[in-house]
Parts: C-alpha cells; structure tokens; sequence
C-alpha cells in the first residue's frame, strides 16, 4: 500500500470521528434545549404572541387587538412612573450591592487580619435565609408604631414616617431589605476575586507606601474588574427579581403604585387585573430596554474589563 493511500484512509478515518464526536455533542444537548425551548423559547414566543390579544385568561376566545397594547402601555402615566420607580430602584441596588462590598472585601482582605472566617459568615448567612422571612422581620422592626427601631427614636425625641405609605421612603425600604439578601453573594464574589490577586503586586505598592485607597482604585480595581462587572449586571437582574418579593409581602405595589417595578407590575396587570395582554407588551417592552442596555454594555464597558485574575 502506498504512502498516498494510507494517508487517504487516514483522513477519511480522522473525518468520521470528527463526525461522529460531533453528532455525539449535539445528542448530548439535545436534553438541555428541550428544557430550554419548554421552559424559556416557548414561554417567551408565548408572550410575544400574548402581547397581540385582548385576554383575560378566563374566556375561551382571545381578541385580536394588534399592536394597541403596546400603544396602551405606552400612553399609559403609571408605566412611566412605574419605569421611574424601576430605575431609583436599579440606582440604589447598585450602590448598596456593588461599592459598598467591594469596599468591604478590600478591607477584609488586606487590612483586617483577625477573625475574618467570621466575618465572611456573618455576611453571607443572609443569602441563606428566605426573602419572605427576612421581608416580614424587616416589616416587624420598622414598625413606625411599635418596632424596635420606633422605640429608640420615640426615646430620643423623633418620630419614625409611616415609610410604606410614603413616596421615596418606601422604594429606599424595599431595597434595603433585597440588599440585605443579596449582599453577602456579592461580597464572597467579590472578596474571591480580590484574594486572587497578585500578592507581590499589592505588596510592592504598600512597600512604596502607596496609601490603600490608592491601592483599591489603582490595582484592586482594574485586575478584578471582570468579577466586578459580572456583580454589576447580575445586581440589576437579581435585584429586580428579588425585589419583587418584598413588594408582594408589603406594600403590592402601593401607595399608588409608588413602589411597584416593571416586573411586579406585568405581574400585578396579569394575574391581579387579569389584563393579559397589557401585562404583555409590558414584559416584552421591558425585556427590549435591558436587551439594548446588555447589548450597550458589552459594546463599550466590556473593552476595559480586565480578565486574567
């Protein structure tokens, strides 16, 4: 046999293995489609063609309406106050589940020496504990009435606003009490990342007596800068999914849908006002915006993340 025919027989071998193997991969992720298609391609095309009718998920018949829901929800006052209320609610998360734990894990990585495996526990118990636990505990010790912190302030002379019927107040509330769940995933994220830098890089800084803060905004920042993007867009999600826990157990959108969100409102327009379609074209105009925001976000913040560490 020559030299040609035996190098033919092995290409022809090499490329039915590579075949093979290939059909191999796809046959293994054929059941992780399925589930993807039942559980999220379906639902999805589901509300897109949802969004197009009249319905109130009791009659039989479902009216055609185009695109009027979409022109309903977007002539309607309480979706631009509820999308307001979405964004004070994405600015708070974000600087309470974000700054805050990075500073927090700075310093328990290089400044605190002692104790530190109780503190990282102390921080992440609450992401143990149930959102509804934590929303009803939370409920008891703000009681403007009778809570804890109602009696402190009786004693020194104030008095504490009935913060869930108050505009501003209950939107800082609701996020407070999701900050509290979330804050510890992020923090041991975060504390992670940081550990994982270099420690003759930090060293060599200290040694010049480069002061920490500088260390933190020159360093530690840019060289965990790819676990502190993944905290940044997963706050946004989390947090407005979470958020929708408190706002359920509390308030249910009120005073006048001042604490409500985008996602707590589809909800609220569906299942409590039985406005299918509004709810809808609510949730496929929400998924757009942030759809548009990931694509801006991968577009421009992505070139500086740093992805070594």
């Amino acid at each position: 046999m020559s030299v040609v025919e035996t190098g033919t027989k092995r290409m022809l071998y090499e490329r039915v293995r590579s075949y093979k193997q290939t059909w191999l991969a796809y046959g293994l992720l054929i059941p992780s489609l399925i589930v993807f298609a039942l559980f999220m391609f379906w639902p999805f095309l589901y509300t897109v063609y949802l969004s197009f009718f009249d319905w109130n998920m009791i009659s039989p018949t479902k009216e055609f309406v185009g695109f009027k829901n979409y022109m309903d929800v977007l002539t309607d006052p309480i979706t631009y106050k509820v999308f307001g209320n979405t964004i004070i609610y994405i600015v708070i998360l974000l600087v309470i589940n974000c700054s805050v734990p990075y500073i927090f894990a700075f310093v328990l990585d290089l400044v605190i020496t002692r104790f530190k495996g109780l503190y990282k526990s102390a921080m992440f118990l609450p992401a143990f504990i149930s959102l509804v636990v934590g929303s009803i505990l939370f409920t008891w010790m703000l009681n403007p009435v009778s809570g804890p912190l109602a009696i402190i302030f009786g004693c020194l002379g104030l008095e504490m606003p009935i913060w869930s019927k108050t505009d501003g107040w209950v939107i800082l509330v609701l996020s407070l009490i999701t900050s509290w769940k979330i804050f510890g995933y992020n923090f041991i994220l975060l504390y992670a990342s940081i550990n994982g830098i270099s420690r003759e890089v930090i060293e060599a800084a200290r040694v010049d007596n480069v002061p920490l803060w500088k260390i933190f905004f020159t360093i530690v920042l840019p060289m965990s800068s790819s676990t502190g993007i993944y905290i940044f867009i997963m706050t946004i999600v989390q947090g407005l999914q979470y958020v929708f826990t408190p706002i359920k157990v509390i308030t249910q959108g009120g005073p006048n849908y001042a604490s409500s969100n985008a996602i707590y409102h589809a909800y609220h327009e569906a299942f409590v006002l039985y406005r299918t379609g509004h709810s809808a074209a609510l949730s496929i105009l929400t998924m757009a915006i942030f759809l548009v925001l990931l694509i801006l976000e991968f577009r421009f913040v992505e070139r500086g993340i740093y992805y070594e560490n």
